[in-house]
């Protein structure tokens, strides 16, 4: 593979990163980094400005206060939307995916997104705790997605945006569908954190930043990876 330098932008983890999800960062490098693809791995605090030159850029998932405050400086910054709209691949979990969309409820209020998804989303009064699965949109052409969620909000999508899955166990976005998908953007409710449970999407976000099919990555031994997706479909199995 090329040893071109692979930019992956992890954006506000002062803010947003309380379930884990910097592991997502760290599974994209080290299956870009096995593939001898050089990666620079750039975490932005809150109070700085978000570089213009990522090629992937990743957001996780928080709190309300953190979420309403994300959202805010995300919108002033401004980077992020003109990185979408150029095209640059951009991965956001729970948190992170809400503001993502036109708008989003943290602490009781309607709060404005950053409208790179056409989605809202609001609040149920029952929260949405455990594991999580659900069949790829087929034009993704992904194995079934695991995961484990834990969120109170509901998401509805809009005819310009595609859900990432349907619902096969857990709740998603409303109980049918399981995140969002458009260009190169994906949002999920999905932890674990998602990519250490689902490689074949870690590979897709890989293959849109340096604009290869997926099919021509380099084969990774992932034994280990399909034993733990093994095991958790299995837990989710009638008895």
């Amino acid at each position: 593979m090329s040893t071109s330098l692979l930019r992956l932008v992890w954006i506000y983890p002062d803010l947003l990163s309380t379930y884990g999800d910097r592991g997502n960062l760290l599974i994209l490098a080290h299956r870009a980094e096995s593939r001898r693809i050089l990666t620079e791995s750039i975490t932005v605090r809150s109070d700085r400005p978000i570089p213009r030159e990522g090629d992937i850029y990743l957001i996780g998932g928080g709190e309300d206060g953190a979420q309403a405050l994300a959202a805010e400086k995300l919108i002033a910054d401004g980077a992020l939307n003109e990185a979408a709209g150029a095209g640059k691949v951009v991965f956001a979990v729970c948190a992170g995916y809400q503001l993502l969309g036109e708008s989003f409820v943290a602490s009781g209020q309607v709060r404005a997104g950053l409208g790179l998804f056409d989605m809202r989303s609001d609040r149920d009064v029952k929260r949405a705790v455990g594991e999580l699965s659900g069949e790829v949109n087929p034009k993704l052409g992904l194995e079934d997605l695991t995961g484990f969620e834990n969120h109170g909000g509901r998401t509805h999508l809009g005819p310009a945006t595609m859900s990432l899955s349907s619902v096969t166990h857990g709740i998603g976005n409303d109980g049918s569908t399981e995140g969002a998908w458009s260009g190169k953007m994906v949002g999920t409710y999905l932890h674990g954190p998602a990519l250490a449970r689902n490689p074949g999407l870690a590979d897709q976000l890989l293959a849109w930043a340096i604009d290869r099919d997926r099919d021509e990555l380099p084969e990774l031994d992932d034994s280990w990876i399909g034993k733990l997706r093994a095991e958790r479909f299995a837990a989710l199995a009638p008895a």
